[in-house]
């Protein structure tokens, strides 16, 4: 008997195709005509009077049997026509051909059972260094916690606000939030404290443009600015307050004078430039297509400051302009290590906010300074297009510089924006 098995476990095993109309099942080849019909009736499950007959294709039957049939198919109906048909095949594909509808689906396995019961701890910064944990267990008389109604399991780490109220006889806690991705690798050390909050919200700070508007003209003159913002472009705030317009339009009515000064009658402000914020879309912003060496350049902060220097200078911008540029711009830029920028060409800006004035002519110069922060490994992507490339850049050909912008006896409009994406 020992000797039998160790044959049949050396044996390669034949297979077995069933094909009932559309569906094809896999099994071991059963050794008799009867074994075979009772595998192909389970597979099946035709009822009692139900037409049932079997057959093999001559093609993967075996060759003495082929040559026997003239038609396309061998139909088995006896132990000796099984086995003429297998004889010397290592796999059979039998057509089962039946009037039965077509066999069931195999039943979903059980769902694992529910969840009502688990531990929860909290840890929690009460105020800056007052450190609280609470341990309790968290219960449910009949709802699922590990899974939600479509099955999906509940688990991982989620970032969001837990609430906890004590008002009078009401005690509840409620947690609202997002999962973190699952690829991210945090530290088992990874706590919110009042430190992470702060920089977390600063993280969180949408990405806005600040622009300033400055207008120079020979001989004093009243005149509308009007910004037009694309549907993508959101107003967050103006000063002095613009007047808002129909959607997406604000507007300024000033007197110009000589020498760059502004009144802004309505707030009887006098001013030497306009100031705007504007956001974009979230889903628009993204830092790689933004910024990259196919049209920008990087380098260190420490060389990136006095780079920007030297470009405004051939932009044409004043020493006291740039100046107060670099001044009011610093701590942004101080807080990255490497710094990847460009500027938008006036195509380009005036697709997001287009400016109008009621004076023609008018001679526009709008200088638009994107830039993100960059790690040390993400310089490399950079690789040819550094600080060499970005002197050597024509930058004035991008934003349409012209010589005219000097020309103390036009009326010039002078917009400086910088945007900051992360």
């Amino acid at each position: 008997m020992r000797t039998h098995q160790a044959q049949m476990a050396l044996a390669r095993q034949r297979l077995l195709t069933l094909s009932f109309a559309d569906m094809e099942t896999l099994r071991v080849l059963p050794n008799t005509y009867a074994e075979l019909e009772a595998v192909a009736r389970d597979w099946t499950k035709p009822p009692p009077d139900a037409i049932f007959s079997m057959r093999v294709p001559v093609e993967f039957a075996s060759l003495h049997a082929s040559r026997l049939v003239a038609g396309p198919y061998i139909y088995l109906t006896s132990e000796d026509s099984y086995q003429i048909a297998a004889m010397g095949v290592q796999g059979l594909r039998v057509e089962i051909v039946s009037d039965a509808p077509p066999p069931p689906d195999e039943p979903p396995p059980p769902p694992p059972p529910p969840v009502l019961e688990m531990p929860a701890t909290f840890n929690l910064e009460l105020n800056p260094g007052q450190q609280v944990a609470l341990d309790t267990t968290v219960s449910s008389d009949e709802l699922d916690m590990a899974r939600s109604e479509d099955g999906t399991t509940v688990d991982g780490m989620f970032w969001g606000k837990l609430d906890i109220v004590h008002e009078g006889d009401t005690h509840k806690m409620e947690f609202s939030g997002t999962r973190l991705p699952a690829d991210s690798n945090y530290s088992p050390e990874f706590l919110f404290d009042s430190r992470v909050m702060t920089k977390l919200a600063t993280a969180a700070k949408p990405t806005t443009v600040k622009s300033n508007l400055s207008i120079l003209t020979p001989n004093q003159l009243y005149c509308d600015v009007i910004l037009s913002f694309s549907p993508h472009w959101k107003m967050e705030m103006t000063w002095p307050p613009a007047e808002d317009k129909e959607s997406g339009k604000v507007k300024w009515f000033i007197r110009a004078h000589p020498g760059g000064a502004l009144e802004h009658f309505d707030s009887e402000m006098v001013t030497t430039s306009l100031y705007y914020e504007a956001a974009p879309d979230p889903s628009m912003v993204d830092p790689n297509d933004y910024i990259a060496p196919r049209n920008g350049f990087a380098m260190s902060f420490r060389d990136f400051v006095p780079h920007l220097m030297r470009v405004f200078d051939q932009l044409g911008m004043s020493l006291h302009a740039r100046t107060n540029f670099i001044n009011s711009n610093m701590s942004a830029f101080a807080t990255h290590k490497n710094i990847a920028y460009r500027f938008l060409a006036p195509s380009k800006i005036a697709a997001a906010i287009d400016i109008s004035v009621t004076h023609d002519p008018c001679l526009f110069t709008r200088l638009f300074l994107i830039f993100r922060g960059l790690s040390d490994d993400d310089v490399g992507i950079f690789a040819g297009a550094g600080e060499k490339e970005a002197n050597a850049h024509n930058w004035r050909a991008v934003v349409g510089w012209s010589e005219d912008s000097k020309d103390p006896s036009l009326f010039r409009l002078l917009e400086v924006s910088v945007l900051e994406v992360t």
